[in-house]
């Protein structure tokens, strides 16, 4: 994700992985709503939407006495109401790789294989550190299929870098960074197959929690089926080191336990394509970056179980939250304090994401033991605990506090538009060609910086004021002006402007220039042609259409601020306090290694 997403920016990057190719089975599978948001703000969500399975519905079973396990409710899988995708996506890991591989391939990057860290050191020279010209971080590079005779290191000189390595993260244990947290006494496997079965929703998500344990069903691409399974101490702990001993299972045991878990159907399987087991452990790192020139991401900072399906969507969200800021450093549009906000953001949602973990590995985990489904921590039915949860586990919740790039002082004017929260989706027509179009699909996560106008009905009045506005914003002092580099708006501003009023009556052209930098850029609150679809906008947003308001979206998609028309001294405050004016030493033509 990360260096996918710098390549699409034009920034250079090397990415290196000590695996010779990438994973086939197994390991993360489950995509949420606000990951799809994500990668479609990239471009490939089509793809991902086309090869993978999509989720719709959770069903949850209980035990009964008599009868073995028996289903007690049916519920949407997602419980978010404004999710533009309102279900997940199961494709294996190695599906979702290929994806980002073939975009870095065609943006010119390939990963060097079968190569690892040796050793990384930071500079200590403040100056050098604080240089945006300057290479502070030296890694030395091992090469694994290095012949005899050949050089087996390679030294890179970067000027930040990024560690992605997983759970057991080299980067992060070098630099000394501690893990917070705990381990459970909470043990798992996971069998992904091709089951043959006559269980009724073995192609939902299902959650069964029955007197022999507890099991979970996540149906995947084609015929292939994950089942985790709840197992015991005694199948797995070594009791003298309290570690697990993989070599007392394998995948045939699991299925014998998942059997009777699912009594009294039936279960089997002749084809196994992938299995583990782990202990749930819950922390998040201390701190996510060294001197503001190496940073961790993903399993580097944070592990949890993957029941709750947010594993690869946090690492995928880290990443996004992080590549944005870093491209505005290179780039020279943004200060280096603007990095600091990465690790303020995501590792409050870190610490977040433990405690729903919690709660949720131990709805899953706990054993029941009366033969009703009331087995879990909270006693409250599991479809109510998945309704309670599913703003934050689809992702769509996910609230970014007040910041230097998170300001709500006129949260007001836009009142179900959260500031700290992503953009809402929402239909539009394309005032010049009536096209139906969503908003998700003006704001490409190019690093730049949205500027939605909401200008309202374009009356004399109106279009007087918008004139008076579009004067603002032409001189020099103006944010639009003040802080990009080539003196160009679009390099670093993106303005889409959205009007009230009907297909029959709208002309975006009165609309002046600044607003309209390419027809394409001008919306119209209104249904589409047919009626069936759009229209509503001001009001889903909360925007008065007799005012003119101004949305900024961050490049990752989330709502920066709003202000009204007469609040440009406030945008300009919002602006200069992280991007740097056209006259910064930072402006300098600016390339990084990673």
């Amino acid at each position: 994700m990360c260096a996918n997403a710098l390549a699409m920016a034009g920034i250079n990057v090397k990415i290196i992985d000590k695996l010779a190719n990438r994973v086939t089975v197994g390991q993360a599978d489950g995509i949420q709503p606000r990951t799809i948001e994500v990668l479609q703000s990239y471009g490939l969500a089509e793809r991902l939407l086309r090869e993978g399975n999509q989720t719709h519905m959770c069903t949850f079973y209980h035990s009964t006495p008599e009868e073995g396990i028996k289903r007690g409710a049916r519920a949407p899988d997602i419980f978010a109401p404004t999710a533009r995708y309102p279900f997940g996506i199961t494709l294996q890991q190695g599906g979702i790789e290929a994806i980002f591989l073939d975009s870095m391939k065609d943006h010119g990057v390939q990963v060097d294989r079968r190569s690892q860290p040796s050793a990384i050191e930071i500079s200590e020279d403040t100056r050098e550190l604080s240089s945006p010209s300057s290479y502070p971080v030296k890694v030395t590079v091992e090469r694994l299929d290095a012949y005899d005779g050949q050089n087996r290191t390679e030294i890179v000189h970067a000027k930040f870098v990024v560690g992605a390595d997983g759970a057991h993260s080299w980067v992060r244990k070098t630099l000394g960074i501690e893990m917070e947290g705990e381990q459970t006494d909470y043990i798992w496997g996971v069998l992904d197959m091709v089951p043959e079965t006559n269980f009724p929703d073995i192609r939902n998500h299902a959650m069964i929690n029955s007197m022999n344990g507890s099991a979970m069903v996540i149906p995947r691409e084609g015929e292939t089926v994950r089942v985790y399974i709840q197992l015991s101490d005694a199948d797995l702990l070594d009791p003298s080191t309290r570690r697990i001993d993989k070599s007392k299972m394998s995948p045939e045991k699991l299925l014998s336990v998942a059997k009777k878990i699912f009594h009294p159907y039936e279960l089997d399987s002749k084809k196994f394509e992938w299995w583990t087991v782990y202990i749930i452990g819950q922390r998040v790192a201390s701190s996510y970056s060294v001197k503001d020139r190496v940073f961790i991401a993903g399993d580097a900072c944070h592990t949890h179980s993957p029941k709750a399906g947010q594993g690869m969507n946090a690492s995928m969200s880290d990443t996004h939250n992080l590549a944005w800021k870093l491209a505005q450093v290179l780039k020279g549009w943004s200060s280096p304090s603007l990095l600091k906000t990465y690790e303020n953001e995501r590792r409050k949602y870190a610490q977040e994401l433990v405690d729903f973990d919690k709660e949720a590995a131990a709805l899953l985990s706990e054993r029941s033991p009366t033969g009703t489904h009331e087995g879990n921590v909270s006693g409250e039915p599991p479809a109510a605990m998945s309704e309670q949860f599913g703003q934050f586990a689809s992702g769509i919740g996910v609230h970014y506090s007040p910041s230097a790039i998170v300001d709500a002082k006129y949260q007001r004017y836009a009142e179900k538009l959260v500031i700290g929260e992503r953009m809402l989706p929402q239909v539009f027509v394309r005032a010049a060609d009536f096209r139906p179009i969503n908003i998700h699909d003006m704001l490409p996560a190019d690093m730049r910086f949205k500027v939605l106008f909401f200008v309202g009905y374009l009356t004399e009045e109106r279009v007087a004021e918008l004139n008076s506005l579009a004067e603002e914003l032409s001189k020099p002092a103006s944010f639009l002006r003040k802080y990009n580099t080539d003196g160009i708006i679009s390099t670093e501003f993106d303005i889409i402007t959205i009007t009230a009023g009907t297909k029959e009556e709208v002309n975006y052209l009165t609309v002046p220039s600044i607003f309209r930098p390419h027809w394409s850029k001008v919306l119209l609150d209104d249904t589409d042609v047919m009626e069936t679809q759009g229209g509503d906008g001001y009001e889903e947003f909360g925007i008065d259409p007799t005012q003119i308001t101004i949305v900024v979206v961050r490049p990752d998609g989330y709502v920066g601020t709003i202000t009204p028309s007469n609040a440009l001294a406030d945008l300009d405050d919002y602006f200069g306090s992280f991007m740097i004016s056209r006259r910064s030493p930072w402006l300098s033509p600016l390339k990084a290694r990673l």
